[in-house]
């Protein structure tokens, strides 16, 4: 009976400190978050209770129109282009007859783990309206300089391209090493079956990488409702690309209305799980769950 003790005392001893971690860093925040959205309240002060009201601000605030809009349209552009492209890149680099397949592979991982406010200020650079060199090389086609982060119009593309830049390595990384899991017997079998290039990629290569796709898309979607720097480096007129995010962090830090941004936090969450809610379900529905 003392052995068992023994044993369960140091199993608690080994995992109390997750515990503790997620009671000090997760629990406590989340359900103190939750709690201030009700309030009025600007970091200093006591906080003044004032029940949905930060909630119904949110119906007629438009920029938290804005922002949302943003934010699902960074989104689907992020789903679509870092899915597709990453799997893309991920096939062309397993191929063995690639040369330089290593260096390649070396250089595709740097955009991940460069800085992201410093390459957001690249970006600002290369976007700017008069001496930017995307500018630069428009104007060589005869294309007028494009007003990147001055109109409201095209404030959303550089936010976009440099947070699609950034998060695909990773997941190109993710799909290598799922293609590495895909047995070569399948395609030795469609080549004796005349199966060309083509056919084996959409036959063999994505049913087989179908749930590292689900997995990828789902931390996708995370990573867009999170995305912060990208927008904040390379702001737009007025709330032309600010992300939800953004907005939350400018209205807690910056104009200390901390119970409206926890309010933004938390429709934030509830949207975010609304959406993996949905994927799960129509994953499941699939029958690949």
């Amino acid at each position: 009976m003392k052995k068992n003790w023994k044993r369960y005392g140091f199993v608690i001893l080994a995992i109390s400190p997750f515990f503790i971690q997620f009671l000090l860093f997760q629990l406590v925040p989340t359900i103190s978050t939750v709690l201030l959205s009700f309030t009025d309240w600007n970091g200093m002060s006591k906080p003044r209770p004032i029940g949905l009201g930060n909630y119904k601000m949110m119906l007629v605030d438009y920029q938290f129109h804005d922002a949302l809009r943003n934010t699902l349209i960074y989104w689907v552009v992020s789903v679509i282009f870092v899915i597709s492209l990453s799997l893309l890149i991920a096939v062309l680099l397993s191929y063995k007859l690639l040369r330089f397949r290593r260096f390649f592979k070396t250089a595709m991982f740097l955009p991940y783990v460069c800085a992201t406010i410093a390459v957001g200020l690249v970006f600002g650079m290369l976007f700017d309206e008069k001496a930017g060199l995307i500018n630069a090389v428009l104007s060589l086609a005869g294309i007028n300089p494009v007003p990147w982060l001055t109109s409201s119009k095209f404030a959303r593309i550089p936010v976009e391209i440099l947070f699609v830049w950034r998060l695909i390595p990773w997941y190109v990384l993710i799909y290598l090493s799922g293609l590495l899991g895909i047995p070569n017997d399948y395609y030795e079998a469609a080549t004796v079956d005349g199966a060309n290039g083509v056919q084996k990629f959409f036959r063999i290569t994505i049913p087989q990488l179908s749930n590292i796709t689900f997995f990828c898309v789902v931390t996708v979607t995370v990573d867009a409702f999170r995305l912060f720097n990208e927008s904040y480096t390379l702001s737009g007129p007025g709330t032309s690309n600010t992300s939800l995010f953004q907005l939350m962090y400018e209205n807690a830090f910056s104009l200390f209305k901390m119970g409206y941004g926890s309010a933004i936090g938390v429709v934030l969450v509830v949207i975010l799980l609304v959406i993996s809610f949905i994927q799960f379900k129509v994953r499941r529905s699939l029958g690949e769950l």
